[in-house]
């Protein structure tokens, strides 16, 4: 498995900051705030202001000495570096309870992310709307995504299920996976994928939970 970002010389922890910056962006924007500085950034995130900085140092120079940020040039620029200035269209193969609550997540259109297909292989499911979108036959991937042009995969499928899946979406021309299923994907090197996990996120959380108890 490979779970390297596109560009291997950024850590990841970056990139995932990058995304929180942007929400933070977006939602200076509609209250129309014009300029915020690297101290803003701290007081409203979170997150240290030199690493903020240094966040941003990985793509080039950002902002105006003793002027701070433009919200809207900011946010486009970020935009334009996690590859989300324009509309990212995505599959989810498996319409269960999960992925039938990302298929109708109003939050990813926000962000230039766009739900082209759906499909399962329960044949109560398929030919069914699923907000807007019917959900397709799983056997007919490659033939619809030769169409779309999604080169992103959200794979929420039983762990048993979830290895077939994922080499079909490659062989379909996926490039990176969102992975909800509970078992390591084997792809080829070329191939990024992000694990998520709730019952490990959980048990770090439970863990927390007890060393609170014991003060």
């Amino acid at each position: 498995m490979n779970s390297s970002s596109s560009s291997p010389k950024v850590p990841i922890p970056t990139l995932e900051r990058l995304a929180t910056y942007l929400r933070f962006l977006i939602d200076l924007e509609a209250s129309h705030v014009e300029t915020i500085s690297s101290t803003d950034v701290e007081k409203q995130t979170g997150i240290n202001a030199a690493q903020f900085r240094k966040d941003l140092s990985y793509f080039g120079e950002f902002g105006k000495p003793g002027v701070g940020y433009n919200v809207q040039e900011l946010q486009a620029r970020i935009a334009r570096i996690l590859k989300i200035d324009q509309l990212q269209p995505i599959m989810v193969i498996g319409a269960g309870n999960l992925g039938s609550a990302l298929i109708g997540y109003p939050g990813l259109t926000e962000h230039k992310f766009h739900i082209a297909a759906a499909f399962d292989r329960d044949p109560a499911k398929i030919g069914c709307l699923q907000g807007n979108l019917m959900i397709l036959d799983e056997a007919d991937v490659c033939t619809v995504n030769a169409d779309i042009g999604a080169r992103i995969a959200i794979i929420c499928v039983p762990a048993s299920a979830a290895q077939g899946v994922a080499d079909t979406a490659i062989l379909a021309g996926v490039k990176v996976i969102l992975n909800f299923a509970p078992i390591i994907l084997r792809v080829p090197e070329r191939i990024v994928v992000r694990n998520v996990s709730f019952l490990q996120e959980l048990a770090v959380l439970s863990y927390h939970l007890s060393s609170d108890t014991k003060k």
